[in-house]
């Protein structure tokens, strides 16, 4: 077991997040419907997905689902990119969809250059750069 096919985030309001990652953000689906039950993400490698949050934990365990409550919960998703001056247009970008910059763009220990923001229900976003990033012909970084 050695790999991610799908990374599902639990949302609030799914209008309102459909809007923010699809019409702001200009992630890529198929869907055209406004508030649908779930909506995958066409992504290189893993694909994304959103699904209501109370439905997600109703589905991980109908007699106990987990506790919903908001706050850090020590995951973040990152999106690198292959030219320093990248992070700045994609945290504009997140700031015109109405992310929150939790941290501005900036030079970090490891000699990469990066900035955070959330999403509207709280998930925390890296945007990041590395002089020794390589990217496959999908756009994939190679370790």
């Amino acid at each position: 077991m050695n790999k991610i096919t799908c990374i599902c985030l639990g949302v609030r309001n799914m209008g309102k997040a459909i809007q923010f990652y699809r019409d702001r953000l200009g992630f890529q689906t198929e869907e055209k419907d406004n508030s649908p039950k779930v909506v995958f993400f066409n992504t290189p490698g893993t694909k994304f997905e959103l699904f209501p949050l109370d439905l997600l934990a109703e589905d991980i365990s109908k007699e106990a689902p987990p506790k919903i409550s908001s706050g850090f919960g020590g995951i973040t998703l990152t999106y690198n990119v292959e030219h320093k001056e990248d992070v700045e247009k994609v945290i504009e970008v997140a700031r015109n969809a109405g992310a929150k910059i939790v941290k501005e763009p900036q030079e970090v220990f490891w000699g990469g250059y990066h900035a955070y923001f959330s999403d509207l229900d709280g998930y925390y976003w890296e945007v990041a750069w590395g002089p020794d990033f390589k990217f496959d012909d999908n756009g994939m970084l190679i370790f």
